[in-house]
């Protein structure tokens, strides 16, 4: 099942011409020139920022190896920096991810997890659903006997508005498999990523 999203038939004039009038109604001059260029700018970094949309998470997945002498123990790839965006104010979350899983009879390049993070994550998101997606595209893909994601993030639409609370990070997590249902696993898991007191 694919992920990927048809192209928008916005186009690119047209989203220009969006950001100048952001700038005009926050009191710019768009015409101005320190701002001349900046709807280019603009519209070239959503390029990067969403990118997400134009992959498969999963086709990261896809090429497996299985000649690993029968290892079965858990692989887990911590400390995934990534940044998104907040889906309903459009501010960045930026944090880390940490990715588990129980191999059956294949695995895949460690590479690839970290792809699959940045794949959804270049996306509008909310850190719940983020979670959610990466461990069930493991899941889906790989068919192993559990994954486990943890992200610890913090998300600028708290600290640069709102509440303005500072230094304050969230922690979401997604059990799947034997992580869900066997707490030395998921206790393991947490002591490899450097969470203690997992029950």
């Amino acid at each position: 099942m694919s992920d990927r999203h048809e192209p928008t038939d916005v186009t690119r004039e047209q989203a220009e011409e969006a950001v100048r009038v952001l700038l005009r109604w926050s009191g710019e001059d768009p015409g101005r020139e320190g701002l001349l260029d900046t709807p280019k700018r603009v519209v070239k970094a959503y390029r990067d920022w969403f990118s997400g949309y134009q992959v498969d998470p999963g086709e990261y997945l896809r090429r497996t190896f299985e000649e690993v002498a029968g290892y079965d123990e858990m692989v887990v790839l911590r400390d995934i920096e990534f940044e998104s965006h907040c889906e309903h104010h459009m501010a960045p979350i930026i944090g880390r991810a940490h990715v588990g899983y129980l191999p059956t009879n294949r695995v895949v390049g460690i590479s690839k997890l970290a792809r699959v993070v940045d794949a959804y994550a270049r996306r509008f998101q909310v850190q719940e659903k983020l979670t959610a997606q990466i461990a069930q595209c493991i899941q889906e893909n790989l068919q192993p006997a559990g994954v486990a994601v943890v992200i610890d993030a913090s998300h600028e639409c708290m600290t640069t508005r709102g509440v303005h609370k500072r230094g304050v990070s969230m922690i979401t997590s997604q059990m799947l498999g034997a992580f869900r249902d066997d707490a030395r696993t998921r206790s393991e898991f947490l002591q490899f990523i450097g969470i203690h007191g997992g029950r």
